[in-house]
């Protein structure tokens, strides 16, 4: 990874485990000050950080609760991180659900839920984090949205909700390009749109039944697959914006 990133900072949000929890290494491992947001996983971040921390990793994970689904935990993250390091160089929006919620029988509860986390939250990360980069005049900084094939496609049709907020995140992907490019600015957002990958999310989402068939008959991505990904395009030349990338198994139909 390019030298200018070592020491800056990076807030990974979902960082307990999964897609998360790799990003949140790769990126201490090459040097940078990485606050790991997590709900209910914090403890898991606390044990990465660990772990990291025995392995004289180059950077640190600072691990911090926070439920992006309340914009007061998510502006008193913020906060924190302003406080202890200055501001936030790289957002990594990885906090994300699925729930298994059909347009004609879902639950309305549900369909907000995936809203505010998969959608609102990011929105909300991604603003606060402008915010920090205008103020202390960084223009070089960059912004990832971890999305879904479900942003390209409508994968199961029970998933429909949980597509259609993968979309909108495809599209605000896009607007802040715009937005961007109008003010002049140095600043990339990058999009990651894995499909099937080996961690709990599909569990959670589909039951372990199901998810365990579905990774019996196909080799799955690994979660360092999408941080390799995501590495590769924060390495690029800083004239260079990969915008959208897209990763499936080799053998994934979808």
């Amino acid at each position: 990874m390019a030298d200018r990133w070592n020491g800056r900072v990076a807030l990974v949000t979902g960082a307990s485990e999964g897609i998360g929890a790799a990003i949140a290494k790769k990126l201490v491992k090459h040097g940078m000050k990485v606050v790991g947001c997590a709900n209910n996983g914090v403890d898991k971040v606390k044990a990465i950080a660990e772990e990291l921390k025995s392995q004289n990793s180059p950077g640190l994970l600072h691990p911090v609760k926070c439920d992006v689904s309340k914009e007061d935990e998510i502006l008193a993250m913020f906060a924190e991180i302003k406080e202890k390091f200055g501001g936030v160089d790289v957002c990594v929006n990885n906090a994300g659900i699925g729930i298994y919620c059909p347009l004609m029988s879902g639950k309305t509860e549900d369909w907000r839920y995936l809203l505010d986390i998969n959608v609102l939250g990011l929105s909300i990360c991604t603003r606060e984090t402008l915010n920090q980069m205008t103020d202390r005049g960084v223009d070089d900084g960059h912004i990832f949205h971890i999305s879904s094939i479900g942003g390209h496609a409508v994968c199961f049709t029970a998933l429909s909700f949980y597509c259609g907020t993968k979309h909108m995140v495809r599209a605000l992907t896009e607007g802040l390009r715009q937005e961007l490019r109008e003010k002049k600015s140095n600043i990339r957002i990058t999009s990651i749109s894995p499909g099937l990958v080996e961690t709990e999310f599909l569990k959670k989402m589909m039951g372990e039944e199901i998810a365990k068939n579905i990774f019996y008959e196909m080799k799955s991505l690994d979660a360092e697959d999408i941080s390799d990904a995501l590495a590769y395009a924060l390495h690029a030349p800083a004239h260079c914006q990969i915008h959208d990338i897209i990763l499936r198994p080799t053998n994934q139909t979808e």
